[in-house]
């Protein structure tokens, strides 16, 4: 954290469970040897603040484990400023996305994120492959293969379109799966769409929003992990709709957005979106992001009605049967 002086002198913590979801700055106390204590900055996002211990994941995707009763400073700061001559880049977007759609577990590989979450949907059981692996990309690979086959699952890679490693895989022989576009907007215009007075917001997803989710089937323990998860999670819902958000600083993502077939064409997802964006922007967010596959024309037209246009797109890769 960083040192908040109060007149005084003495250091506040001014943030608390409520500010969840928003950029802070904390400062805690890490020892005492010899009457002076030792502190530790932390800057990131307040992921959670649950049973005495505070989470606050930093830009570079770490998160710190503080526990409550070390705390000596804190409060909300600014979003991140936006870097000259982009939005964002690539990975900072896949990072962003990687956390609000968390695996069950994960390790690293280099710069590569190798994510497992016992089969529920391909993103959360695929490597984030980007940056570099450290090791020669054919150790990398058979890695790969290893560790989703001790768990039973087909070992995916997830790849931005315009990475090298795309062309890399296509020569070894590994399908293309599963285009995806990653779409962005800024969430005022959002905020500001109609039908958000009937949605409700929720911290927990509950029965009713599961069984609308149709996704879960025998992974309904996976999938309710990974649906939670996240920096600062809401879930949406009204008669015939469902959505679900997570703030993640200045980045909110949008998804699961699902309509039942008799309420379709009545404007139940640009409410939901609306709801959604309206929490975000009260949480610090300024930007909105959302993945779509490719082929999907529906949705595609909807969120172009909405403003969203494409930052940049991936798609699968997995070993030739």
């Amino acid at each position: 954290m960083t040192m908040d002086f109060a007149a005084t002198g003495r250091l506040v913590v001014r943030i608390s469970p409520a500010d969840v979801g928003k950029r802070v700055s904390v400062r805690r106390v890490l020892e005492i040897a010899d009457g002076q204590p030792t502190f530790s900055d932390t800057i990131g996002v307040l992921a959670s603040w649950d049973e005495g211990v505070v989470c606050v994941t930093r830009r570079d995707g770490e998160t710190v484990r503080i526990a409550e009763s070390s705390l000596v400073a804190g409060k909300v700061v600014p979003p991140a400023p936006v870097r000259r001559g982009a939005l964002a880049s690539t990975g900072e977007l896949q990072e962003a996305a990687s956390r609000a759609w968390p695996a069950i577990e994960t390790e690293r590989l280099g710069e590569w994120t190798l994510r497992g979450a016992g089969g529920f949907t391909r993103r959360a059981n695929s490597v984030l492959a980007y940056g570099d692996p450290r090791v020669p990309l054919d150790e990398a690979l058979d890695f790969v293969v290893r560790w989703y086959g001790e768990r039973g699952t087909t070992p995916y890679l997830q790849v931005p379109d315009d990475a090298p490693l795309a062309a890399e895989l296509e020569r070894r022989g590994w399908p293309r799966e599963a285009d995806t576009l990653v779409r962005t907007s800024p969430i005022a215009p959002l905020a500001d769409l109609p039908g958000a007075e009937g949605v409700t917001l929720t911290r927990e997803p509950g029965d009713s929003w599961l069984a609308s989710y149709h996704r879960t089937g025998e992974l309904a323990e996976q999938a309710l992990k990974v649906v939670t998860g996240g920096p600062s999670v809401w879930f949406a819902a009204m008669p015939g709709a469902i959505g679900r958000g997570v703030v993640d600083g200045r980045w909110a993502l949008f998804g699961a957005v699902e309509v039942e077939p008799a309420y379709r064409r009545k404007g139940l997802a640009t409410a939901v979106m609306a709801a959604l964006a309206r929490r975000a922007l009260e949480e610090g967010a300024s930007f909105a992001y959302l993945q779509v596959e490719a082929d999907n024309d529906a949705a595609r037209e909807l969120y172009d009605r909405m403003g969203f246009t494409t930052h940049h797109g991936y798609h699968y890769r997995r070993p030739s049967p």
